[in-house]
């Protein structure tokens, strides 16, 4: 049964509506500070070839040997995406010849994985919730880098990051839009950082994704995909699922047919281009590794793994709405970083979480963002901005007075209390001294009083007068009560 199409999601044509059907491989490296198969550093930014041991350049007789950090990773990666975890599994050679694949194959894992199936919860921006299937989580190597704008007639060669370990990431073809690629692929990057299996870093080329971009009339069988090869930016991503979709609905449209094969986009231009002919997985030749024995543990040692992992994004979100009182989008934003979390935590700690949510989404990031700043580089720290919401809180100080009270903290730093101590910022609520600013703006405009008893809406302008003439610090409510009681409205 085919479940109905969100007509949002479709695609215009010249001759109808189409559907783009989307599958992710996405390669993240995983984070350890050696190799897969060798104890050569993963640091990123050596010089050329500087992290390279006997192993990773393919000398004869060097021998791989597994490294128990990258198991631990891509398991607990598993774990967190609510996966299978296979007790037995087996790495394969790839064959394929490449200049910076000195081995003449990849060793990487094919009809025995780590992970089997599980799922990601992926939350749209317009609030609904999608479902993406894993199909799949490998362990393998990547090769290394061939560089070609270093000399007029000769391409180099760097094996810094050969034999570096990567996960990949199969997703199921769930995926029916380009806003769908790039939520998904944000959330499964928010899922690796949080457990710290990859840094998600795709500047560095840390998470890069294969896009596998078909279309079809709605209802029909899956057509012909197209894989796009090492899309590194998440805005990338839905470029290049557009841009694919309707390339194939142009050739299809004007009677041609699609050609199963990899293609390169080109932000630039706005275009994919061909790369090759999709192979198929027998011409790699697959057959398992002579050289490694098949890598197996026991379920006590994925029990231990899952016992000792962080809470994720999904059970924080949960934990937030619930706790905190927030809305699922004010969750949502929060835990969208594990540091943006623990910040909101540190705040929100014996305070009124919704006043907490409001100050760090709203003031906090709100400046970090204009400033290009993450939440690591913040100057104003958890404590400073939880006393800014006490402050309110008491009735110390207006939401206004807050405003200028964070700027001060913003630029110069310093104690909120003390601060608002020494600057005079404190918000009066003596009704005497508010009694008679009040009676004063009365006496000095007898003709808005006339028009504030016949339309009791222009209150207030007598509440911003008031404030004016205290300098914002009148407690706006005891300005209100005193105003009508005056006024008699």
């Amino acid at each position: 049964m085919n479940a109905p199409v969100d007509p949002k999601k479709l695609i215009k044509g010249a001759t109808g509506d189409w559907e783009v059907v989307i599958g992710m491989e996405i390669h993240a490296q995983v984070t350890s500070k050696s190799k897969l198969f060798s104890g050569a550093s993963t640091a990123f930014g050596g010089e050329p070839n500087a992290h390279v041991s006997l192993v990773d350049a393919a000398m004869p007789g060097m021998l791989p040997v597994i490294n128990e950090e990258c198991v631990r990773q891509a398991v607990r990666t598993g774990l967190g995406l609510k996966a299978e975890i296979n007790l037995r599994s087996v790495f394969d050679r790839k064959n394929y010849f490449y200049p910076d694949l000195p081995q003449g194959y990849q060793i990487s894992q094919y009809k025995s994985p780590i992970v089997g199936e599980g799922e990601v919860l992926v939350d749209m921006p317009d609030g609904s919730q999608i479902t993406v299937g894993i199909e799949r989580l490998h362990l393998e190597q990547d090769a290394g880098k061939s560089l070609h704008d270093q000399h007029p007639t000769m391409s180099f060669v760097d094996l810094n990051r050969s034999g570096v370990a990567l996960m990949e990431i199969v997703s199921k073809p769930d995926l029916r839009s380009a806003e769908e690629a790039k939520a998904y692929v944000t959330k499964l990057r928010t899922i690796l950082r949080y457990l710290g299996t990859c840094d998600g870093d795709m500047e560095k080329g840390n998470l890069r994704a294969d896009v596998n971009v078909s279309v079809r009339r709605p209802g029909d069988p899956f057509g012909t995909r197209c894989e796009i090869k090492n899309v590194n930016s998440i805005r990338f991503i839905g470029q290049a699922v557009e841009t694919e979709a309707r390339r194939q609905i142009g050739i299809i449209e004007d009677g041609g047919t699609i050609v199963q094969e990899t293609r390169l986009f080109d932000p630039g231009k706005g275009e994919t281009r061909s790369m090759r002919s999709k192979e198929e997985a027998h011409d790699y030749r697959y057959f398992p590794d002579p050289d490694l024995l098949p890598l197996e543990f026991d379920q006590a040692y994925v029990d231990d793994l899952a016992a000792h992992l962080p809470e994720l994004p999904d059970a924080k979100k949960a934990r937030f709405i619930a706790e905190y009182g927030l809305s699922p989008y004010d969750a949502g934003v929060l835990v969208a970083e594990r540091e943006q979390a623990d910040y909101f935590e540190a705040v929100a700690k014996g305070r009124d979480g919704k006043a907490a949510a409001n100050w760090v989404i709203n003031e906090l990031f709100g400046r970090l963002n204009k400033e290009g700043l993450d939440i690591g580089a913040s100057p104003v720290s958890a404590a400073q901005l939880g006393a800014i919401v006490d402050l309110i809180g008491e009735g110390t100080i207006s939401g206004k007075i807050a405003k200028d009270l964070f700027e001060i903290v913003w630029t110069e730093g310093g104690d909120p209390r003390a601060l608002v101590e020494t600057r005079g910022m404190k918000q009066v609520t003596d009704t005497g001294a508010i009694e008679k600013a009040v009676d004063e703006v009365i006496a000095a405009n007898p003709d808005k009083v006339q028009q504030a008893l016949a339309k009791p809406t222009m209150l207030g302008w007598f509440v911003g007068q008031v404030m004016k003439q205290t300098g914002g610090k009148a407690n706006p409510q005891a300005v209100n009560d005193l105003l009508k009681s005056k006024l008699g409205i």
